[in-house]
């Protein structure tokens, strides 16, 4: 009798009584051979679709759940279960599985122990996810230890960051977008433009284009598919067709902030990226992009600047730090794309980046990285250029970020709301799309003791205020927006929209309207002042300026502009001519737009102005007079200077005599200083 107790404590001291493993065999289920041979029925047809890769697994649980109804006590079994269950939204049953195999037969396949170790560390159980990870590493030989070393370390890390994340959870909402747009199959890469108007993403629905299925994971071709926000509501998704799916994958990975230009993956030469353009409401055909971007080897995502000079994208080709890097280039002077420059040491890393995102403010850059100390997996980062000298990634934190892999994070211009794809237990399929809305800091709870409020309790009660929700820090940008119209006809016109920064007196980006809608979308990052020119062909260019201050916060501003073609008589208000306080001394800013009027007159060589100077009321009407007439005939000068033809050009001032709106407010007398040109002959 001692020694049967001595006996068991050694056992349970082991942690658990081993279980006994019990093949598919005759001998072993006496009586129950029909039963038998449909389990192992089900084995066999569970098997094939296992080996077929992880989009067949949900199928081939299906054949294993069946026989392990009949037998539950297999370690082959159960383990392969588990294998199916972690990438599943029902992951914690994966636990369940593989700690019965390691009850039965803990070495019925070598990795079990990793696998278990993973299991735990996606369903947040990270100190039996570190036991396992250490057990599994201690069984390993030196050559496989050499190899397999740096993932379990890393995995080790994962679990011990990811503690110390969730002690600090950010405040947010995470709300699936719901089943308008996602489906029982994987919906994954959203991308937004940057007024959060209209979303781009990718899904591998049983209706793909095509109808094919990737032979190498057996899941369906990824198409593309858009949904547009009306009313705050995302519409039924629709499937833009052959123009940009076809009978490969086709997937979402970057869009201009104006939503006018679209990057696409095609699985095609190793997967490359190819550019679409919106022209009207047709999307043109995917153009392959440069080969200083494409290569032999795999590019998989891209996102545009908003100035859509520089393009980030990631590739696996030799020479980088790790699996896939993240690399840029730069247009030249001739809009072509230039040498790819790797990003450098402090964002990639030995191990896997992806998914990368260039915020709209023109400073930020999200990506998804296995490398910087994560939750696990992929997790998503935040890096900031100052000078082009990029920051240390910062981790964006819990519960954004899981144990599981997180991609695709796509931010709004406003910084309030974020998308990305996740797998989470509450979702509709593999992957969802999700909306986050970032909230502000805690509030206080207001103790409401008014009887007439709740007459019938005797204790005071508490009424917790929902807050508002609050931008994701980013450097504030200012979203312009609006339609260009014939101004007579108002029909929609195709207009250039040139931005000009007026301090540095340089170009800094240019736009086109739609022209089947005349819908325009500029995104301008705060601290410059900016000079925008209209154009349009037949029609005399349009100017407005934005000074927007480094401090200031977003907005969106809504401006249509009606354009009138080029005819006599025809007044323009040039919004970008400044001038030194009380002179007649044109300043350095205005050359942007002022090299815009001198095109306009090379283009006409014909056509005849007159600038016209006018001033607020504050003076004698004499004093503005003579200001005005100073004003125009400097700008007249400027452009003598620049060799349009003396004979073309006259000047004349107004004062306050042409008030635009009126001068008793500060507004308005800014609006009345102004100068104009005058075609007076073409």
């Amino acid at each position: 009798m001692k020694n049967i107790i001595i006996l068991l404590t050694v056992l349970l001291c082991g942690g658990f009584l081993r279980a006994q493993n019990v093949e598919f065999e005759k001998k072993n289920f006496t009586g129950k051979t029909d039963s038998l041979k449909i389990a192992k029925k089900n084995i066999s047809q569970g098997d094939k679709l296992f080996e077929m890769g992880p989009y067949k697994y949900m199928q081939a649980l299906e054949s294993y759940s069946k026989a392990n109804s009949f037998n539950p006590n297999n370690a082959l079994l159960n383990y392969k279960m588990g294998r199916c269950y972690i990438i599943s939204i029902q992951k914690e049953k994966a636990i369940t599985h593989f700690e019965k195999a390691l009850q039965l037969n803990p070495s019925v396949e070598f990795d079990l122990l990793y696998y278990a170790g993973n299991a735990c560390q996606l369903n947040y159980q990270f100190e039996k996810a570190i036991d396992y990870f250490t057990q599994y590493q201690q069984q390993l030989g030196p050559k496989r230890l050499l190899d397999e070393k740096p993932r379990i370390e890393n995995r080790i890390a994962e679990c011990k960051r990811a503690k110390e994340l969730m002690k600090k959870p950010l405040r947010l909402f995470i709300d699936n977008i719901g089943s308008q747009v996602n489906s029982v199959y994987p919906d994954y890469s959203p991308i937004i433009n940057a007024d959060e108007s209209v979303m781009f993403f990718t899904s591998r629905r049983s209706n793909t284009t095509g109808g094919g299925i990737d032979k190498n994971d057996n899941g369906y071709y990824e198409d593309i598919y858009i949904t547009n926000n009306t009313n705050n509501q995302w519409t039924a998704p629709v499937n833009p067709g052959k123009t940009l799916n076809s009978k490969v994958h086709d997937a979402t990975v970057g869009i201009s902030p104006d939503g006018q230009k679209l990057l696409i993956y095609k699985g095609e030469n190793g997967g490359d990226i190819y550019e679409c353009k919106l022209e009207g409401n047709e999307w043109t055909k995917p153009k392959q992009m440069s080969k200083s971007i494409n290569t032999e080897y795999h590019e998989c995502s891209a996102s545009y600047s908003p100035d859509g000079k520089t393009l980030y994208f990631v590739s696996n080709k030799p020479g980088g730090f790790g699996k896939h890097d993240i690399y840029y280039v730069k247009k030249n002077a001739k809009g072509k794309w230039g040498q790819a420059i790797n990003l450098g040491g402090s964002i990639n890393t030995p191990f896997e980046e992806q998914s990368i995102f260039a915020h709209p403010d023109g400073k930020t850059i999200y990506f998804s990285s296995e490398g910087h100390n994560g939750m696990g997996g992929l997790d998503i980062y935040k890096s900031v250029s100052d000078n082009d000298k990029w920051s240390d990634p910062e981790n964006i934190g819990y519960p954004i970020n899981t144990p599981d892999n997180d991609v695709f994070f796509s931010v709004s211009a406003s910084g309030k709301h974020a998308y990305y794809s996740s797998i989470r237990a509450e979702g509709y399929g593999e992957k969802d799309i999700y909306m986050i809305t970032f909230l502000g800091n805690p509030k206080e709870i207001i103790n409401n003791t008014e009887d007439n409020l709740l007459a019938s309790t005797l204790q005071s009660q508490s009424e917790v205020v929902i807050e508002p929700s609050i931008q994701l820090k980013t450097n504030p940008v200012t979203i312009l927006k609006g339609s260009i119209f014939d101004i007579e006809t108002k029909l929609p016109l195709k207009a250039s929209i040139q931005l000009s920064d007026n301090v540095k007196n340089e170009v800094i980006a240019e736009f086109e309207s739609n022209s089947a809608s005349g819908k325009y979308l500029v995104s301008l990052p705060s601290g410059k002042n900016y000079g925008l020119a209209i154009k349009s062909e037949g029609y005399l260019f349009l100017s407005e300026n934005f000074d927007i201050p480094s401090n200031a916060l977003y907005q969106e501003v809504i401006k249509d502009f009606g354009m009138s073609k080029i005819k006599v008589g025809v007044k323009v208000v040039l919004k970008n001519i400044f001038f030194d306080f009380d002179k007649a001394s044109l300043r350095a800013e205005s050359y942007s737009e002022l090299s815009v009027l001198i095109n306009l007159l090379n283009d006409n060589p014909l056509m005849k102005i007159e600038i016209s100077g006018h001033t607020d009321n504050v003076g004698s009407a004499a004093y503005n007079q003579k200001l005005s007439e100073s004003r125009a005939k400097a700008v007249v000068d400027y452009l003598i200077s620049k060799n349009i033809v003396k004979s073309r050009l006259t000047f004349a001032g107004y004062g306050f005599s042409q008030a635009f709106t009126t001068n008793d407010t500060p507004e308005g007398r800014q609006m009345n200083r102004r100068t104009e040109f005058k075609i007076t002959e073409k």
